[in-house]
């Protein structure tokens, strides 16, 4: 009988210790795991908040990320079409650099971008903008 319930408690201590070591795994894979941050970028978004600001049909716009990103991974969609691009690097972040084609001219257009770190994770980012129907000047100086 003492040989059983030692069993079980030996049995018990071994799962135990076993869950604590996978979970020690997965916590140093998250902390290894950085996404990628997608910053500056450089139009308005489209918002009532923000009264409802639109953009030139064909304006260049970017944004940056980390240079932990492999470039080579990078991607960007126009209404689920993708755009060409360029990417400028430096030591600390990649510079990337794209137009909105002039045949969204007047619509409301979601910008997705995708991205990898050399770490393996990844990650979405988008923002949604209104091209005008026509250039937008700004107003004259007084």
């Amino acid at each position: 009988m003492k040989n059983f319930s030692l069993s079980s408690v030996l049995l018990a201590l071994i799962l135990i210790m076993a869950q604590q070591v996978f979970a020690y795994e997965t916590s140093e894979e998250k902390a290894l795991c950085k996404k990628p941050r997608f910053t500056d970028f450089n139009l308005p978004e489209y918002s009532a908040a923000n009264n409802n600001q639109q953009v030139n049909p064909e304006a260049e716009f970017f944004f940056k990320l980390p240079a932990d990103v492999d470039p080579s991974t990078i991607t960007i969609t126009a209404k689920q079409r993708p755009l060409p691009f360029t990417v400028e690097s430096t030591s600390t972040f990649h510079k990337v650099t794209a137009k909105i084609p002039a045949s969204l001219t007047g619509f409301y257009v979601r910008l997705d971008a995708y991205a990898k770190s050399t770490l393996g994770c990844d990650h979405h980012h988008g923002w949604l903008i209104k091209v005008s129907g026509h250039e937008i000047h700004a107003p004259a100086e007084q």
